[in-house]
């Protein structure tokens, strides 16, 4: 590229530094992510910003994409372009912006981890040998019973629960939505025997479901660190947090069910995109399924 090109991108730098003070290693990344875009402008012969058109900042994210950036890093490079050319139309030194269309290619959506059934029945199995194991015990089987976030069910008070009806009350789940959910039987019982051995609560404003040695309410760190040792205990190596119990739990009732409405109810999702990802858990499920009974899917035939 010209010369003039290139001292454009220090001026734009120099402003990111002096007028909005911004840290070094963000004008850092803004220079790098330029320099990408000047390497490209140099391969196919493009010698000023004005020349520049969206099919070329498409071409330059489509190769940078092949050389395996990835999603979020090709949204910061866009960024970082789409500032640039900002600067460039303040000071009338181009007319348009090339990049502010542009989007990067979406990012895969991780599936969230779950265990199958066989797992979570050797997880529950209770085995108990002291007060905080019941406790513990009640708190797993009411994370995969009933579905709960972590929050949710720290969060749970004792009036919160109907063991007769078997059902309990989210008060506030996210977004400060309430919700009623059915209790199983399983955890019905181990609620019961905590209830039967439960210490009283030091808290007078309220009586919390899940307490500590001390009577106070169990608090998010404390769960975690519960179901880790209560896993090393069942001798389950991979690293199981209380969100793969929810998981778990919304995808057993999906591959079930296939009620997908009912599921996004249960779970608190405002939009039922969010509970759709499920699904590609059910599938997942049922292509492994396929590949192992049909006759023309195995690979050894």
């Amino acid at each position: 590229m010209q010369e003039l090109a290139k001292q454009q991108v220090n001026d734009f730098l120099q402003q990111l530094t002096v007028e909005k003070r911004l840290s070094v290693h963000t004008v850092n990344s803004y220079r790098r992510d330029l320099q990408q875009l000047i390497s490209f402008c140099c391969q196919q012969a493009i010698s000023q910003w004005a020349d520049v058109v969206v099919a070329d900042i498409l071409k330059h994210i489509a190769e940078r994409h092949r050389s395996g950036l990835s999603s979020k890093s090709l949204q910061r490079e866009l960024s970082a372009i789409r500032s640039f050319y900002f600067y460039l139309m303040q000071s009338e030194q181009v007319a348009n912006n090339p990049a502010q269309q542009v989007k990067a290619p979406k990012q895969a959506r991780k599936l969230p981890k779950t265990l199958d059934v066989e797992q979570m029945n050797g997880l529950l199995d209770a085995g108990t040998n002291s007060i905080l194991e019941i406790r513990d015990v009640a708190m797993f089987e009411l994370f995969y019973s009933s579905g709960l976030r972590l929050g949710e069910l720290s969060a749970l008070n004792i009036n919160d629960l109907d063991l007769d009806d078997k059902q309990l009350k989210v008060v506030k789940g996210k977004g400060g939505k309430s919700r009623l959910l059915p209790v199983g039987k399983y955890a019905v019982a181990a609620l019961q025997a905590w209830l039967n051995v439960k210490p009283p609560s030091i808290e007078t404003n309220t009586d919390p479901l899940f307490i500590s040695t001390k009577g106070k309410r169990l608090g998010h760190r404390s769960i975690q660190l519960r179901l880790k040792q209560w896993c090393l205990k069942k001798g389950i190596t991979e690293p199981v947090h209380p969100h793969m119990l929810r998981h778990s739990f919304a995808t057993h009732l999906l591959e079930a069910s296939q009620d997908l409405r009912s599921v996004q109810e249960l779970l608190g999702h405002e939009n039922i995109s969010t509970t759709q990802i499920y699904t590609h858990l059910d599938f997942q499920h049922l292509s492994d399924v396929y590949d192992q009974a049909h006759p023309r899917a195995k690979k050894n035939n």
